[in-house]
């Protein structure tokens, strides 16, 4: 993606939890449609994936987080696209 396609962030923008999802290839499928869709979206729990990939008990969760002011949208864009894995927060 250029750097003129890519959606803007604000650095002091405030995050809210998307969903959360199992494993890293489900966490980026949801990024990258957000993304398509104007929505920036960022990843936590990536690093503590990598050093534990097993799936106990939510150790291999992955946070799907968008801005405060996105939150709405990005659930209506996922509850319409039927994402998959996608658990609300």
């Amino acid at each position: 993606m250029d750097d003129e396609q890519k959606p803007k962030t604000d650095k002091d923008m405030k995050l809210a939890e998307l969903c959360r999802v199992n494993g890293p290839v489900e966490a980026e499928v949801i990024k990258n449609f957000l993304e398509s869709q104007g929505i920036a979206c960022i990843l936590q729990g990536q690093m503590l994936q990598a050093i534990y990939p097993i799936l106990i008990d939510g150790l291999a969760e992955i946070k799907v987080m968008v801005a405060e002011k996105d939150l709405a949208a990005a659930m209506e864009l996922v509850k319409e696209r039927g994402t998959s894995g996608c658990e609300e927060a």
